[in-house]
């Protein structure tokens, strides 16, 4: 069986707790989109893990994973991924690499940096991590594929063609550098070497395991907010994190995938710029939820940038979730609110005097102000707790309502960083 885990919300809901959770029972773990501009946190009997590139299932000895090819692969950072995991003590994981799969290239991370700095206050908030500028390459039919890599005549060549062009940009545009095409190369035939062990035709091997009844867990990045069709374009990502894709990025039928699980935050945080209604305007309440919130508290696990903060948003997780097709919800960092007397959720979007529950488009949503429904806290620590029936009332209460507002089951409740602060409902 085919099963995704995708976010609802603009990234940072806690799916590599859920992915590594749900690892046990799979036998496949693929990563379909995005680069290693986001990271998963996770926490598990080796310790506490920022993973940025590999699967959040390399943690299991019986499990294959996959670096799809809609990644945004930069080699030497998976390589590094792998070194650090097992210099840590974790079982060198099997990782296997989409030969389809295309290459984040020096120049992107430089020029990605120079186009941030060149905006100013108008940048994007990017990682700097090349994303955009690998992606533009990729649908400019410009971008290196994993396998050109073995096929010298066809690097030299573009090589050569594709410096000319970056050159003009960055002399002109930047004022930087041109980029030297022997170091280029170089730096490639270092790159095949790296990789070499880990290619291969991975959609055929995916599509033989789902003939012998494999399962398989499709694992995406970022979240629905985050999507540059979807999303609040265009403070937005540059690949779709949504649940459709991910048939594509991993070269998988999309009547495959059974399942789709949403991951959902029991209240909003956002990394980057970009519309965000439901954020917390006062910082000394925004900083005690940062401080409180995720493991060690809300700050990126690529960047390191502390998150901005907001209440739990209806309005745009309801439209998450049916944007992704979610069969279910894994409702997560709920352990996280049992400080608060009264938790505001926000509802609806107050627009030009109309009140709406529907997601709108991002010009409108620029005007967007929150209405509030006000839910009483529980006033207690629930983390240890496993049985849903054990939480306290007004905590069942919130989880009920944000089902009844979503209209999509919360099947998985997370109270916990730990892989088993689970409560299953």
């Amino acid at each position: 069986m085919v099963r995704a885990v995708v976010g609802a919300n603009w990234g940072d809901e806690g799916k590599g707790k859920i992915t590594d959770m749900l690892g046990e029972s799979s036998d496949i773990i693929v990563r379909f989109q995005g680069g290693s501009n986001a990271g998963h946190t996770i926490v598990n009997d080796y310790g506490k893990f920022a993973l940025h590139i590999l699967p959040s299932g390399v943690f299991y000895n019986h499990t294959t994973s996959i670096i799809g090819n809609g990644v945004a692969l930069s080699i030497p950072a998976l390589i590094d991924e792998i070194n650090d995991i097992v210099s840590k003590g974790v079982p060198m994981p099997k990782i296997l690499v989409s030969d389809r799969a295309q290459i984040v290239m020096p120049y992107h991370i430089l020029l990605d940096q120079c186009e941030e700095e060149r905006l100013g206050k108008q940048s994007f908030g990017s990682t700097k991590s090349g994303i955009a500028p690998f992606y533009s390459d990729k649908y400019s039919k410009v971008g290196f594929q994993i396998s050109e890599l073995f096929n010298d005549n066809v690097l030299v060549e573009k090589v050569n063609r594709v410096c000319q062009m970056k050159n003009v940009i960055l002399k002109h545009l930047y004022h930087k550098e041109p980029i030297v095409p022997e170091e280029l190369l170089e730096t490639l035939r270092q790159y095949r070497d790296m990789v070499a062990p880990y290619v291969c035709d991975t959609a055929a091997f995916l599509q033989e395991a789902i003939r012998e009844g494999k399962n398989i867990l499709l694992e995406g990045q970022l979240g629905t907010l985050k999507d540059p069709d979807f999303g609040i374009y265009p403070m937005v990502t540059s690949s779709s994190t949504l649940a459709a894709y991910s048939a594509i990025g991993a070269g998988i039928p999309p009547y495959e995938i059974k399942e789709i699980i949403a991951v959902v935050k029991a209240y909003s945080s956002a990394v980057g710029a970009g519309e965000f209604v439901s954020e917390i305007s006062d910082e000394q309440v925004a900083d005690e939820l940062r401080r409180r919130g995720g493991d060690g508290g809300e700050y990126g696990a690529t960047t390191g940038r502390p998150r901005r903060m907001g209440w739990f948003d209806a309005v745009a997780s309801r439209y998450g979730c049916r944007m992704q097709g979610a069969t279910s919800i894994a409702f997560t960092v709920l352990d996280v609110l049992g400080y608060l007397e009264e938790i505001p959720v926000c509802v609806g979007y107050e627009i030009d005097g109309q009140v709406t529950k529907d997601f709108p488009v991002t010009s409108k949503l620029a005007k967007a102000k929150p209405v509030y429904e006000y839910l009483p806290g529980w006033k207690c620590d629930i983390r240890g707790i496993k049985k849903y029936d054990e939480l306290p009332r007004n905590c069942r209460n919130y989880i009920q309502f944000i089902e009844k507002e979503i209209g999509v089951k919360i099947a998985m409740v997370s109270n916990g960083p730990g892989r088993n602060d689970i409560i299953y409902r």
